[in-house]
């Protein structure tokens, strides 16, 4: 079995501003598979707040990671992709702000929006024939602390947070201590809104991300329109 593993995701636009200054924040472009410079106004250990999230590109997840399964290949995976974005939907628009969740903080809606999450839900259920079945280690290593919910959604999806416990977010940060989490993301707040004013966002397109080993970051390999059939707002 290869170990490469594969993701949809939702990540803006290369040469917009939003994408600009997340992938500088967590100093890589999942687009190039390259490293970024931070911006100066960082703190100093910037660089280990953000090493989970940066594995993984500044991104939005849809369906999160998974293993092909067995009689998988990366070319259905496309061709499928390419069947999920002929579909015409509803386009959701979004006002990202930065909020914490948790120890964490990130680029979320405003306000939570019923489109974007019949995305992601149709996301999980449209290519969930080519996930493989979560191995022990990997099961045992995400069911900690979910509730009975999240813990069936972990068995039948591969992944606790779908559906109705679905959260779009754009990670920003590992773990931040509770003496730093508000001023780290007033710090941050100030940075989105200085790159990309009250501009909204529409969620306009999905990507497909591959990591080809564990050591290897997530890399776009594919992205694909949506057929736009209304912008939809909050």
């Amino acid at each position: 079995m290869s170990d490469a593993r594969y993701a949809i995701y939702f990540v803006p636009p290369a040469d917009g501003a939003l994408y600009r200054l997340g992938s500088s924040l967590l100093g890589y472009d999942c687009y190039r598979g390259a490293d970024v410079a931070f911006p100066r106004e960082l703190p100093g250990d910037w660089a280990e707040l953000t090493a989970a999230p940066r594995r993984y590109g500044f991104h939005g997840t849809l369906m999160a990671p998974f293993r092909l399964g067995p009689g998988r290949d990366e070319t259905g995976l496309l061709r499928a992709v390419a069947r999920f974005v002929d579909a015409a939907r509803d386009i959701a628009v979004i006002e990202p702000v930065v909020r914490a969740l948790g120890a964490f903080i990130a680029v979320v809606p405003r306000e939570r929006n019923a489109v974007l999450d019949r995305l992601a839900a149709d996301c999980v259920a449209g290519f969930d024939d080519f996930r493989a079945p979560l191995s022990a280690g990997d099961r045992a290593r995400r069911e900690t602390g979910l509730s009975a919910r999240e813990r069936s959604n972990l068995e039948r999806w591969g992944y606790p947070y779908v559906f109705e416990d679905f959260r779009f977010h754009m990670t920003l940060t590992g773990p931040v201590g509770d003496d730093r989490r508000s001023a780290i993301g007033d710090l941050l707040s100030g940075l989105l809104v200085r790159a990309c004013g009250s501009d909204p966002l529409q969620i306009d397109r999905i990507a497909l991300l591959r990591q080809d080993d564990d050591a290897q970051r997530f890399r776009v390999v594919h992205e694909a329109m949506l057929r736009t059939r209304q912008a939809v707002a909050s």
